[in-house]
């Protein structure tokens, strides 16, 4: 049977459990001042600098988040792997490789396991970023950047548990990792080669010919049209714009709702008006062959501020298609 809203017991865990999240949220300000200082941009370009791979490394919770850490610079384009540090002294030292940076996670900064390796790491040398809670431990002595955070209230009753710890941990990797995979341009068409299945290569592997309007379903009217007829022809196509030709057949610009808007209220009226006169020259382009991806990212990113649809156009510049933000949602995991 579940608890009133007047159970003591009710009561009680959501009073532990508004402590636990305060608690943890406290801990994730700290990261502010790390954001802020000079290790942090060094650390940034040590680690995008590297010639070879990161090593990420940590014992207990602190090494589970720099498994999840190594995966997401993987999955980002950014050649890293996790290594155990007790592993390591047991022959997966092999792993490591000229060129090669580390990124070593402990809270203490005095972890055998890990400060076991610092004297092989020296000698091959391996730079490396350290982590941690305390700036004058072994591991943050030995490291040629040190991102220390200050000391980190463990949240519930059992202080020794980690907690908040491992998720500042975990925040942390994800500015590295977001840090790094936009230093180096890493965008939608390297996310698709490197995620070709599942959901994210359903909406991001797709290319814009599979979701474009075509044919009957693409609105398009001549230059010399009139804004009247314009206007029957956006409103039949239901997509609020219209492709715009000029004589030869190339797109000439594009007709929207906002520039009727426009017209309207500077004229008042429509009557009289071509479509040359109010449309917008030289729209944003596309070609069939884009991914989906790199179209809404265009959408999105439009200097002028985000559209909701790009022309396709093909190599003789005419308009062979539309492509519209709503299509591009209904793939598959969207």
């Amino acid at each position: 049977m579940l608890p009133t809203a007047h159970d003591s017991h009710a009561e009680e865990l959501r009073a532990l459990s508004h402590r636990v999240l305060a608690t943890e949220l406290r801990g994730l300000e700290l990261l502010r001042a790390v954001i802020d200082g000079p290790a942090y941009v060094a650390a940034v370009d040590l680690l995008a600098t590297a010639e070879g791979r990161i090593l990420v490394s940590g014992v207990g919770k602190s090494g589970l988040v720099a498994r999840r850490i190594a995966a997401s610079f993987r999955s980002t384009g950014t050649k890293s792997v996790f290594l155990h540090p007790t592993e390591a002294v047991h022959g997966d030292l092999g792993l490591v490789e000229p060129g090669d940076v580390g990124l070593f996670l402990s809270k203490s900064g005095e972890s055998a396991e890990l400060n076991a390796l610092l004297p092989i790491f020296e000698r091959m040398p391996i730079r490396y970023v350290a982590v941690t809670c305390a700036p004058s431990s072994r591991l943050a002595r030995g490291a040629a950047v040190s991102l220390a955070l200050g000391a980190i209230e463990e949240a519930g009753p059992l202080s020794m548990v980690p907690t908040t710890s491992s998720t500042v941990f975990s925040v942390l990797g994800d500015l590295l990792v977001t840090a790094l995979y936009v230093r180096r341009g890493f965008g939608p068409e390297e996310l698709a080669f490197l995620h070709p299945g599942g959901v994210i290569g359903s909406q991001v592997a797709s290319r814009v010919d599979e979701v474009m309007r075509r044919g009957d379903e693409l609105p398009r009217v001549r230059d010399d049209a009139s804004l009247r007829d314009a206007l029957v022809v956006m409103v039949a196509k239901k997509l609020g714009m219209t492709t715009v030709e000029a004589p030869d057949g190339t797109l000439a610009g594009i007709l929207t709702d906002g520039d009727i808007r426009r017209i309207v209220h500077r004229h008042g009226k429509v009557d009289g008006l071509s479509v040359r006169e109010v449309m917008t020259p030289h729209p944003k382009t596309i070609a069939a062959d884009a991914l989906v991806a790199s179209a809404v990212a265009a959408m999105e990113r439009n200097p002028g501020g985000a559209i909701t649809s790009l022309i396709v156009t093909d190599a003789g510049g005419r308009a062979i298609g539309v492509i519209h933000l709503h299509d591009c949602l209904k793939l598959k995991g969207a």
